[in-house]
């Protein structure tokens, strides 16, 4: 079981949280999402449980993610297991690594290896990793193999193409999962993005994610607005051309949104 399970557009929960956040959550499901995408740093995973006690599904019709942060590598089982009673489930189908250790100051290899174990376990379906560099992603495979993981986890728009690091990763087989797949909305205002939406008589913000999933990547789409989810989720019937696919592809500027001092040298 690799990665061909994982839902091509899923809901990101940064930011849903408290009661409006839960209904957020089960609005989305309504709408048709069956991926969720929470982190232990979001503070979303128990209105991810909430919402998915209270959407009138049953558990295995959803796919849910969730990530473990560097502060909990010494004690990485026992903080899934946490994670898995806030979510009230007993398994997640995907457990990532959030980010590689701040300053790459704990090895990979002191908690990949133990991430394999949760999944031997059956604590979660499927592992993967988030913001890992091809450097990580070649010490991942040294200690499991890079055929262990089922997607890496990053930064990915019409803006910040990422193309090294995605070819990498797809050559391993190993799928690519963009969050922030519109740049916090920036590239929804872009004249080639909006003409190409008016071609196709779709939103700009369909264009954006069309452009990612017809890379066969997975996008990760944050909103709380009811018809907003309706949109995103519906860019999976907007087909755009070759012309339409390469005016994109000039758009990239390497605008990255998210690099915190501590984290990785990017590819």
């Amino acid at each position: 079981m690799k990665n061909n399970n994982i839902p091509k557009v899923g809901l990101g929960t940064y930011g849903l949280t408290g009661d409006n956040g839960t209904q957020a959550i089960i609005t989305a499901i309504k709408n048709g999402y069956r991926h969720i995408d929470t982190a232990q740093t979001y503070d979303t995973e128990k209105q991810v449980g909430f919402a998915v006690r209270d959407c009138g599904l049953a558990r295995d019709q959803l796919f849910i993610t969730t990530k473990i942060t560097p502060e909990n590598f010494s004690n990485l089982k026992q903080s899934l297991s946490d994670s898995l009673a806030k979510l009230g489930t007993d398994r997640v189908n995907l457990t990532l690594i959030h980010w590689p250790s701040h300053y790459d100051k704990v090895p990979i290899s002191d908690y990949i290896g133990e991430l394999a174990q949760v999944q031997d376990e059956g604590l979660t379906d499927l592992i993967g990793v988030s913001n890992f560099t091809r450097r990580h992603l070649d010490e991942v495979d040294k200690e499991i193999g890079i055929k262990r993981l089922s997607t890496n986890q990053f930064e990915c728009h019409a803006y910040l193409q990422n193309r090294i690091l995605a070819q990498y990763c797809i050559d391993a087989d190993v799928a690519v999962t963009c969050y922030m797949p519109m740049a916090v909305g920036a590239v929804l205002k872009d004249p080639v993005i909006i003409k190409i939406a008016q071609q196709h008589n779709c939103d700009p913000s369909q264009v954006a994610l069309a452009y990612l999933l017809q890379q066969g990547y997975i996008v990760i789409p944050k909103s709380a607005n009811a018809e907003r989810q309706k949109t995103n989720l519906a860019s999976t019937d907007v087909n755009l051309t070759a012309d339409n696919m390469s005016a994109i592809d000039a758009l990239d500027r390497g605008q990255r949104i998210v690099d915190p001092e501590w984290g990785p040298t990017w590819d």
